[in-house]
């Protein structure tokens, strides 16, 4: 390994960089044209099919909102003005369509500027509650589905900080909701406050605390006062009929929820001591029993400080976890404990037991599963039959279960282990049903239940529906699309006994609508919505899914866009726009899960916007690593990395379209790293354009995207994958893209701004750009129009535009 020492001195002798004087700028008109189309409505639609609910909303924030008071505390953006998410996406208009017939009608009642946010429906499906966010706070909304009409219920004094700011009741006829305490202290300005002392962390001997590099952590007591201060919530019964009564005195709650019967209610509150190493989802808590009145019944779970878990993704602490209730039953709590310590490398038959206990919560405990793997979660059906999962991630293998709850002398069966990352051979999601708690349970039909799939082939996409006879695992099938022009995908089952499914319906230029599909009656499709293409300018663009394979023959796929002005014959640039992933097994990267007939989205991260300016464009392109057995994908990163590369660049060169000399590479986050790689240790590419990555993985030694070995087991690992670590090798334009605000796991704006550094001081071609306020994911329209800017000027210059001299030199490598 190269010594580090040349770049600690490249870091020294570096004083900064150049800067442009540059205000927000727009991309050309046919970019701008397509990024500022109008968003279609979300849907929500009930359980029973009669009602939906249309919310709208703008495509992007504006960079006034995002410049809104923020802090960051223990893993949370909080408006301490406004006291929600200072990340909050908002809507800002209601509609709501009665019984699957006629159009939508608008909302009557709704305040002028809305900001809606939080929506929840009531336990009966008549009401939905949400959040209207105002200069001064949240307030508390209802809107009435029948009627189509809101009101609101309190004044903006909600507490929306720890997210889930209302619970209903189970009578639907109240509310549990969090509300900003009387006796709150002042936040301490942290910027102005003078320090009484150091700030001290200690780490004991022998005591490992192997954390990812976690950001908006708190840092000193300052952070800890005003998270306390922030976190802190009187929690109030609120009628429909907006009166208000104490429930429970302050505390800092962090989940809230009723037993089926609704007469408990379990609550987690965060305790101390707070933590500088991890979230606030680690923070010690406790978590008590009360009934719906108020009155404590049982502390059920204290968890402490979780700090020192033992290595590997699939660790785990000790004691009870995954607390909840039973779907199925009137009040009944179950849990899992680890069965190796918590630790991965423990060798057992069984890794995770799961238990259960019935109100009042002072009998017995009873066990009711043990799991091969690590348990993740149960589908509660009768008191005879339930269907439970566990995972382990090294192996990419899941199993499911179907278990008898009542007796765990039954010992249960397997009816899936597979590789969950297989996508041809999954067999589908189970279909629930609500029960009379208004809870969703298995739907059974004696012992048959009913399988929803996503239906992936070599042939393309075919969603289907299965009956599975839980007694002796054979399936039977129901129903399977057979749309070979258009892609379907069932959403849920509004009725799976009478055969009716919500699906929706696209083409590569119809944009998704929603159908109720009757496979009981001649697979009849009765039309929900008719939302029109916003992207005509692209609606004809010629688009394929093509397929290669790598020089080692594995299969890899990518979707290929013409330019929409594409001539025969003529060779044009191209963009190829990937995110690397890791595999297991061959079979499973090779497989192939995109389709040209589905709808073409040029959202803001996307660059199908560019076929509007001569370029081939081929997305999503396939960049599997793999590591089968002993072996760790990123063993062989680099490799495979630009194997991936030459095998898009030569499919798509072999079809005609390309002049290969004049080829970008691009991608966010781990796709930036993947473009970082790439241009160091090839010369496929004229140009790259890199937004928000991690570009020196020392900076990230406790690991990073599924790579779960440290720096000092792995460090020649880290160091071959580090872009930073080989910038003398950088010879091609790279455009580098950061939101300053970033919260992402180990993608530090710190990363780009080094990196620019190192490569700006060894003569490299390159350009940073950092948005202002923006975080992992850009919001602001200033900063995606300004961004489309930059990425188009790029392409101009360095790819379309590329000087001739430098084509012939490339050509050469």
């Amino acid at each position: 390994m190269k010594s580090w020492i040349n770049y600690i001195l490249l870091f020294i002798v570096i004083a900064g960089y150049s800067q442009e004087n540059l205000s927000y700028q727009k991309p050309h008109k046919n970019v701008l044209e397509l990024a500022e189309a109008p968003l279609a409505p979300s849907t929500i639609m009930d359980s029973k099919g009669e009602n939906i609910v249309f919310l709208y909303r703008s495509a992007y924030k504006s960079i006034e909102e995002l410049s809104e008071t923020e802090m960051r505390l223990g893993g949370l953006r909080i408006n301490p003005v406004t006291n929600i998410g200072s990340r909050t996406r908002y809507y800002n208009n209601i509609e709501v369509k009665n019984n699957i017939k006629g159009n939508p009608k608008a909302v009557s009642g709704l305040p002028e500027n809305g900001r809606f946010a939080n929506f929840s429906w009531s336990p009966n499906q008549k009401y939905m509650s949400f959040t209207n966010t105002v200069s001064t706070g949240a307030e508390l909304w209802i809107l009435d589905i029948k009627n189509g009409s809101a009101k609101k219920l309190t004044e903006p004094q909600l507490n929306a900080n720890m997210r889930t700011p209302a619970v209903w009741f189970k009578n639907s006829e109240a509310l549990l909701v969090k509300m900003l305490p009387k006796n709150i202290k002042a936040l301490i300005n942290t910027k102005e406050a003078v320090p009484t002392g150091p700030t001290i962390s200690v780490s004991e001997a022998g005591v490992k605390a192997q954390n990812r590099t976690y950001q908006d952590l708190l840092k000193n007591k300052n952070d800890e006062h005003n998270f306390e201060q922030l976190a802190q919530a009187e929690l109030h019964k609120v009628t429909l009929d907006g009166n208000s009564s104490l429930w429970k005195t302050s505390d800092m709650y962090r989940r809230i929820s009723f037993s089926p019967d609704g007469n408990y209610v379990l609550i987690t509150t965060i305790q101390k001591p707070f933590s500088y190493l991890v979230p606030y989802s680690r923070f010690p808590s406790e978590t008590i029993v009360y009934t719906s009145n108020g009155d404590l019944v049982k502390s059920m779970l204290q968890v402490p400080l979780i700090e020192d878990l033992p290595k590997g993704f699939m660790a785990e602490r000790t004691g009870m976890r995954d607390l909840g209730w039973r779907d199925d039953k009137p009040a009944t709590l179950y849990w899992a404990e680890v069965l190796d310590g918590g630790d991965p490398a423990n060798e057992v038959p069984f890794r995770d037991e799961v238990f259960q206990q019935d109100a009042p919560f002072n009998g017995k405990v009873t066990s009711i599963l043990k799991t091969k793997d690590r348990f993740s979660s149960i589908t509660w059906g009768t008191d005879n039959i339930a269907i439970a999962h566990d995972y382990w991630w090294n192996t990419r293998n899941t199993r499911t279960y179907v278990f008898n709850p009542s007796n765990a002398n039954i010992e249960p069966t397997v009816l899936f282990d597979r590789n969950y990352q297989d996508a041809y051979s999954n067999p589908g999601n189970f279909v629930y049903t609500k029960n009379e708690f208004n809870e969703y349970v298995l739907e059974l039909n004696n012992n048959k239940a009913y399988l929803i799939g996503e239906g992936y082939t070599e042939a393309g996409k075919f969603p289907f529906v299965d009956e599975i006879n839980l007694n002796t695992q054979k399936t039977k099938r129901l129903y399977q699309s057979t749309l070979t022009e258009k892609v379907e995908s069932i959403r849920s089952a509004v009725n799976a006994k009478e055969g009716t499914f919500l699906v929706s319906i696209e083409s590569k230029n119809e944009y998704p609508n929603y159908y109720i599909r009757n496979i009981k009656k001649k697979n009849k499709l009765t039309a929900l919505t008719s939302f029109e293409n916003p992207f005509k300018s692209i609606q004809n663009v010629k688009k394929e899914v093509i397929t290669y394979k790598r020089e080692d023959g594995l299969d890899l796929s990518g979707t290929l866009y013409l330019p929409t002005d594409y001539e025969k014959g003529k060779k044009y640039p191209m963009i190829l726009w990937a995110y690397p992933r890791e595999y297991k097994d061959k079979k499973s990267a090779g497989q192939n899960t995109s389709s040209s007939n589905e709808f073409t989205y040029p959202f803001y991260g996307s660059p199908i916007y560019w076929v509007t300016r001569g370029y081939v464009v081929l997305n999503d392109a396939a960049f599997p690593i793999i590591g089968e057995g002993d072996e760790q994908p990123n063993d062989t990163f680099i490799k495979q990395l630009v194997s991936n590369g030459k095998a898009a660049i030569d499919a798509v060169d072999a079809l005609g379209y390309v002049d290969r000399n004049r080829v970008a590479v691009g991608g966010h986050s781990y796709g930036a790293f993947m473009t970082a790689n790439l241009l160091s240790h090839s010369n496929l590419f004229a140009a790259g354009i890199a937004r928000s990555g991690a570009y020196n993985r020392t900076l990230t030694p406790f690991g990073f995207q599924s790579e779960e070995r440290n720096y000092w087991e792995a460090p020649e690992v880290y160091y071959n994958m580090s872009p930073f670590m080989h910038a003398e090798k950088m010879k091609t334009p790279l455009l580098l893209i950061h939101g300053e605000a970033d919260n992402n796991s180990g993608t530090y704006p710190l990363q780009s701004e080094r990196y620019f550094n190192a490569l700006k001081g060894l003569g490299a071609p390159v350009r940073l750009v950092m948005l202002p306020k923006e975080s992992h994911g850009y919001a602001a329209k200033e900063s995606i129009l300004h961004m489309l800017w930059e990425q188009d000027q790029w392409l101009e210059e360095h790819v379309k535009n590329k000087k001739e001299e430098e084509t012939e030199s490339s050509s050469k490598n």
